[in-house]
C-alpha cells in the first residue's frame, strides 16, 4: 500500500525524522518495504499491512495508527457542499433487491459538474499512488478510495436509464462492456448495478463503459456501498478482473463509513462547480449492532506475561477508535468500531495492546507449569501408539473376533479357546486367541489383489478360558510386515521387510510413549521359525513374542512369506507406568563421534553388548548404537561383523581428543573381556 507522507499530514501531525517514523511503524507491525522521494518533496512509503486489516488500506487508517502511536490526535475533517433544494430521491430512484450481497447502499447526485483537469493538489495525490490523472471526477473517486479505503463509483446520470439504480443479480445471458474495454459475460451469481434496462456496472468490481464519466458529463450519481466480500471475490475471479476497489471490498469494507465517503466525494465535486442533492440515499435495512467485548487486565497480563497499566490500555484503545467503558475493577466493556472487521474476541484486543505497549517490553520467559504431563488414559495412549505406527508406514486393520478352530490350532498359542454356541460358520466357531491369524488373512487378501508391501497392525482383544468357570479378554497389539519397505525407486530396489525393521518400529513407538527399553531373550514358539523368535520383556516381565512367521503357517493361510510379526500384551504394558517427561536443553558443546567395527561370536546378542557397555559406566559416553551388521561368508567361522557408533560429550566443556580416546579404550577393553571381540582392520582404536 502506497502512503504519501504529505497526505498523512492532512490527518495527523507527524513531527519526527523519517527513519524514526519507519522504525516506530515497524514496531506496531506496519512494515515499510521501500520508500521514494517525489520531485515536489513528498515521501511515498510502500507499507506492508496486515492481510486482515482492510482499515489500513487507506491514509486515514494509517494515520489512526500513527495517532495512537504518537499521542497526536486525528485532525477533524469536514466536507462542505453546495446543496440543491431537490431531494436525492426525487432525482434518482434506488432499489436494492439483494440485501445479503449488498447490506448497505448510499448515494448522492451532483449536478452541474465541470469536467476538466484535476487541481494540482489532487493531481499530486493521484500521481503519488502510482496512477495517471484522468479528469477531476475520476481522480476524486480515486482520492476517496486511497484516502479512506472505501471504494466509491461515479455514474454519468444522463446515461442511467430512468434514472433508476437497481442493485440485483445478473440475469442469464446479460453482458457488460467494462471501463477497461473488455466484454464481460455475467452470471446469475454475480451482483450488478443496473438501470431500468441493463447492467451499468459489476458491483464492487468495475464500472461499465456506457455509464462512465466523459468530458460531456454534467450530472453525476455517487455510489458508496458495502458488498459481500465472498461474492466480490467469486465475481472478480470468474471475470479475471483485479481492481483497487475489489481488492478492498473482498477484505471487508467499513459498513459504517459509506455515508461519510459519499459526502467526501460530493464535497470534492462541489469544488468543481457542482451542487449536491438534498439528503443522502441510504438503504440499510438491517443495521448491524456494534460488537461488544469484555477485556480484563488480568487476562491481558496472563497472555502477555507482563502487567500493562490500566491507563495505558484505555488510552490505546480509545486512540484506535474503540469505545471503552469500565465494567468492574480491572475490566472494561469495549465496543468495536465498524472499521475493525478483524476484532473477534478478547485476545484480539490484547494483541492491539501488545503492539503499542511494545513487543520489546514483553519479557522472554518460559511460563512455569504446575503439571507438565498429566497421566494419560489408556484410550489416549492407544491413540498415540497408533499415530506412531502410522509414522513408520504401518496401516491399521480391524478384524472380527471370530476364528477358524483348525487354523487357530496351527498357530499354537497354548490358550484354551472360547467356543461359540451358535456360530454363523464352522470357520468362525471360536473367539480368537491371537491377532496373528487375522493379520495373515489380511496379508493373503492384499497379496491376492496385487499389493506386495503389506505392513499392518491391529489393536484388539483376544479371548481364552482362565479356568473352568471364567474366560478373560486381553488387550493385544499385533504387527505384521511383509514385502518391500517404502516406495520403489529407479536407482535401487527397496529393502525387503525384515526382523530389524519390525523390532525398531516397535521400540520407537513405545519409546515415544516414554516406556523404558524393551529386553529380548531367545525363545521358541509354534508360530515362528526355529531360531528366529524372541521373547519381549518389559522390566523383567514377559509381555510378547516376535519373529519370522513359519512358512508352513503362511501357506496354511494362503499367504506368501517371508512375513515377520510381533504380538504384545498391550493391556499388561499399559498397566505399567510410563516414564515422566524430562526436559533436556540442547547441548552447547560439540560431540565426538567414534566408530568401532569388530567381529563377535554369533551367539552374542546386541542386548548382551548393550548391557556390558552400560555396566562399564564409561565417562562422557552419551549414546551408542549399531550402524551396520554383516553375517556373510567372508567373516571368520562363527563370527558376526558389527559396526557401532559411540557419541561422547562433556556437557561442561569441549571434549578433548585425549578424553575421548580414554573412554573409547575403556569400551574396547570391556568388550574384549566380556566377548573376546576382534577389531576389524581399520575398525577403530
Amino acid at each position: 500500500m502506497k502512503i504519501s507522507l504529505n497526505w498523512l499530514r492532512e490527518y495527523v501531525d507527524i513531527e519526527m525524522p523519517r527513519n524514526e517514523l519507519l522504525d516506530r511503524l515497524t514496531m506496531i507491525g506496519l512494515i515499510c518495504e521501500k520508500w521514494t522521494e517525489t520531485p515536489d518533496g513528498d515521501t511515498v512509503f510502500d507499507i506492508e499491512t496486515y492481510a486482515n486489516r482492510p482499515d489500513t488500506l487507506g491514509h486515514l487508517g494509517i494515520a489512526r495508527e500513527i495517532s495512537a502511536m504518537t499521542g497526536f490526535p486525528l485532525k477533524e475533517r469536514i466536507h462542505p457542499v453546495v446543496e440543491l433544494p431537490i431531494p436525492t430521491s426525487e432525482i434518482v430512484e434506488v432499489q436494492v433487491l439483494d440485501e445479503d450481497l449488498c447490506p448497505r447502499y448510499t448515494g448522492f447526485v451532483v449536478k452541474g459538474v465541470k469536467i476538466g483537469p484535476s487541481p494540482e493538489n489532487l493531481r499530486k495525490k493521484i500521481e503519488a499512488m502510482g496512477l495517471k490523472p484522468i479528469n477531476n471526477v475520476v481522480d476524486a473517486s480515486n482520492a476517496v478510495l486511497f484516502a479512506t479505503g472505501q471504494p466509491i463509483h461515479m455514474f454519468d446520470l444522463e446515461k442511467v436509464a430512468g434514472p433508476r439504480v437497481v442493485v440485483r443479480r445478473a440475469k442469464k445471458g446479460e453482458a457488460l462492456r467494462t471501463l477497461d474495454g473488455k466484454n464481460a459475460a455475467l452470471g446469475p451469481d454475480m451482483l450488478v448495478i443496473a438501470d431500468e434496462k441493463r447492467p451499468v456496472a459489476v458491483a464492487g468490481v468495475i464500472g461499465g463503459e456506457e455509464s462512465g464519466i466523459t468530458e460531456a458529463t454534467r450530472d453525476v450519481f455517487i455510489e458508496s456501498a458495502v458488498f459481500d466480500p465472498a461474492s466480490i471475490r467469486r465475481t472478480r475471479k470468474a471475470l479475471e478482473i483485479q481492481t483497487d476497489a475489489c481488492y478492498r471490498f473482498e477484505r471487508g469494507a467499513d459498513i459504517g463509513f459509506a455515508p461519510e465517503a459519499a459526502a467526501m466525494a460530493a464535497s470534492l465535486l462541489c469544488s468543481f462547480g457542482g451542487r449536491v442533492s438534498k439528503g443522502l440515499v441510504d438503504i440499510y435495512p438491517k443495521p448491524r449492532k456494534a460488537k461488544e467485548l469484555v477485556l480484563r487486565s488480568l487476562r491481558t497480563a496472563d497472555l502477555l506475561g507482563v502487567a500493562v497499566p490500566d491507563a495505558f490500555i484505555e488510552k490505546t484503545l480509545v486512540a484506535l477508535g474503540f469505545s471503552v467503558k469500565p465494567s468492574a475493577q480491572g475490566s472494561w466493556r469495549v465496543l468495536v468500531p465498524s472499521f475493525r472487521v478483524d476484532i473477534e474476541r478478547e485476545a484480539d484486543l490484547i494483541e492491539e495492546i501488545a503492539r503499542f505497549f511494545g513487543y520489546d517490553r514483553i519479557p522472554a520467559v518460559v511460563a512455569s507449569l504446575g503439571i507438565l504431563d498429566p497421566v494419560a488414559s489408556d484410550r489416549l495412549q492407544i491413540g498415540r501408539l497408533s499415530q506412531q505406527f502410522f509414522h513408520f508406514g504401518f496401516d491399521e486393520v480391524v478384524n472380527a473376533s471370530f476364528a477358524d478352530p483348525d487354523k487357530e490350532t496351527v498357530l499354537g498359542t497354548g490358550r484354551r479357546p472360547v467356543t461359540l454356541r451358535n456360530p454363523f460358520s464352522v470357520h468362525a466357531a471360536i473367539l480368537r486367541t491371537t491377532l496373528l491369524g487375522g493379520l495373515l488373512v489380511n496379508l493373503r487378501h492384499n497379496q491376492n489383489h496385487g499389493t506386495e508391501a503389506v505392513h499392518i497392525f491391529e489393536i484388539g482383544e483376544v479371548f481364552s478360558w482362565a479356568d473352568e468357570s471364567r474366560h478373560v479378554e486381553e488387550l493385544t497389539l499385533g504387527l505384521l510386515s511383509a514385502g518391500p519397505l517404502g516406495l520403489p525407486q529407479w536407482s535401487r530396489p527397496p529393502a525387503a521387510a525384515n526382523f530389524h525393521h519390525l523390532k525398531g518400529s516397535l521400540e520407537s513407538a513405545l519409546g515415544a510413549l516414554r516406556y523404558a527399553m524393551l529386553v529380548y531373550e531367545p525363545a521358541e514358539h509354534p508360530s515362528f521359525e526355529e531360531g528366529s523368535a524372541l521373547a519381549v520383556l518389559y522390566k523383567g516381565e514377559r509381555i510378547g513374542i516376535m519373529g519370522r512367521v513359519r512358512d508352513a503357517i503362511c501357506e496354511t493361510y494362503g499367504a506368501a512369506g517371508p512375513a515377520f510379526a510381533v504380538e504384545i500384551a498391550l493391556g499388561v504394558l499399559l498397566e505399567k507406568k510410563a516414564g515422566t517427561f524430562a526436559y533436556e536443553p540442547s547441548p552447547k558443546v560439540p560431540a565426538v563421534v567414534r566408530d568401532l567395527s569388530f567381529f563377535v561370536a554369533r551367539d552374542v546378542s546386541y542386548q548382551d553388548i548393550k548391557s556390558a557397555v552400560e555396566r562399564a559406566a564409561v565417562k562422557f559416553l552419551e549414546s551408542f548404537d549399531v550402524i551396520d551388521r554383516y553375517a556373510g561368508p567372508n567373516n571368520p567361522p562363527g563370527q558376526t561383523s558389527l559396526s557401532m557408533r559411540f557419541v561422547y560429550r562433556n556437557p561442561q566443556a569441549t571434549l578433548l581428543a585425549e578424553e575421548a580416546d580414554k573412554s573409547e579404550q575403556k569400551i574396547l577393553k570391556t568388550l574384549k573381556a566380556a566377548f573376546k571381540i576382534e577389531l576389524r582392520k581399520g575398525g577403530g582404536a
